[in-house]
């Protein structure tokens, strides 16, 4: 038990102390990395009542792992949850979630923009086990009533969406969820704290693919789900530690638990970063247009300025004219990336280095086009995730990029 009281400390603090004492044994400030797969028991009694769950106590790293369960409480604590369960990905996050919570004939509403993985598990996946999912901009909380029926079990969205840069009001739709006792689970992986806290919002569930911002680094794959204890309790074991079997490594979690101790000031000169750099895409006269909730010009700047705390996110989208030097918005928009020097062509975000990438070939290839095109990933829509070099030097980067075209 932690002699901190992380009610009454700031965000930076909790970063870097919450879910992590001294180690017991040895005094290491640092927390060990428990990597083994299995724990022994002293007697036939004391792994009996540990099975039972009358002995506290770890088993099998599958259901539970000292390295892993620090990452846990860290990330509880973050989040405002009671409880926290971690997976191997992001998508270990969102599938476990999905089968603890569902069953055969229940009913999904969801964001119709989402990240590529996770359509697919809403769009196919979870149609083989004969669960119906509805798609609605969540945004639009008529067509979010709408959609719910007496199945629907969970409302599901990201927000920021993944490309699109859309805002969703978490509290409003938590306020219809709780109505009508409907589970509500963000994907908060674009926005994470200190930026937005959807379950003080109101929602039940908040995950994130840890890969991103959360690690920060690179270098490990991961999830995690938070909530209340009896809904993470659950989510653990008709989810993780069952049908999917997604617990991460203990050096994963612990890669992840050096990661969050720069939490707080990564995420603030990404946000910095970001908001500069979307200044300077707008005022460029090759683009478009520029999807980035800091902006006075996004639709929903004033709800992303109350809900995400006034830092808005690291993610950029943005499209290019239709007609550059005789290329149109696709051709250029490929050219504009390849000649870049800095950013690196890649999938992911969150990452201290500058990433770039054409969602329509890419992270979204797998959705059909023409529900891509209906939500505005369009071919021309290139994903921005705003690194930690200093920004001037990435604006000289994009400007000697368009200065090419």
């Amino acid at each position: 038990m932690s002699k901190i009281n992380f009610d009454e400390v700031n965000f930076e603090t909790m970063a870097i102390h919450a879910g992590q004492e001294p180690d017991k044994l040895t005094g290491a400030l640092s927390t060990p990395i428990y990597q083994t797969s299995t724990f022994c028991f002293e007697t036939v009694e004391e792994g009996a009542g540990k099975f039972s769950g009358a002995i506290p106590g770890y088993k099998y790293s599958r259901g539970g792992n000292p390295t892993n369960r620090a990452l846990e409480v860290k990330l509880a604590v973050l989040e405002g949850g009671e409880d926290a369960v971690v997976t191997a990905s992001g998508m270990g996050a969102v599938g476990s979630t999905m089968v603890g919570l569902l069953k055969h004939g229940d009913h999904v509403v969801s964001g119709d923009v989402l990240y590529g993985g996770t359509d697919v598990v809403m769009r196919t996946n979870l149609a083989q086990f004969g669960i119906d999912v509805t798609f609605v901009d969540t945004s639009n909380l008529e067509e979010v009533e709408n959609a719910i029926n007496e199945r629907t079990k969970v409302i599901y969205f990201e927000t920021p969406t993944n490309p699109t840069m859309r805002v969703t009001d978490i509290k409003a739709i938590a306020a219809i969820a709780k109505r009508k006792n409907i589970k509500l689970v963000v994907d908060n992986t674009f926005a994470p704290p200190p930026i937005q806290y959807p379950l003080k919002l109101g929602a039940n569930i908040v995950l994130h693919s840890v890969t991103k911002y959360l690690n920060g680094h690179g270098d490990v794959l991961g999830g995690v789900v938070v909530g209340s204890k009896e809904d993470i309790a659950v989510i653990r074991g008709n989810g993780v530690t069952k049908i999917c079997g997604t617990p991460p490594s203990p050096f994963n979690s612990y890669l992840v638990l050096r990661g969050i101790k720069t939490l707080y000031l990564r995420v603030k000169q990404h946000c910095e970063n970001a908001l500069k750099m979307a200044q300077y895409l707008e005022s460029n006269e090759y683009v478009k247009v520029v999807y980035y909730p800091g902006l006075e010009s996004h639709p929903q700047h004033n709800l992303a300025t109350e809900q995400m705390n006034g830092m808005y996110t690291g993610m950029i989208a943005f499209e290019l004219n239709d007609d550059v030097k005789g290329l149109n918005a696709l051709e250029a928009g490929k050219k504009f990336v390849n000649g870049l020097k800095i950013a690196s062509i890649a999938v992911s975000l969150g990452d201290p280095d500058t990433l770039i990438q054409h969602p329509a070939s890419m992270t979204h290839a797998s959705v059909p086009k023409e529900s891509r095109e209906e939500v505005g990933i369009t071919d021309g829509l290139i994903r921005l995730s705003v690194g930690l070099e200093n920004v001037d030097d990435l604006i000289a980067d994009f400007q000697q990029s368009f200065n090419e075209l």
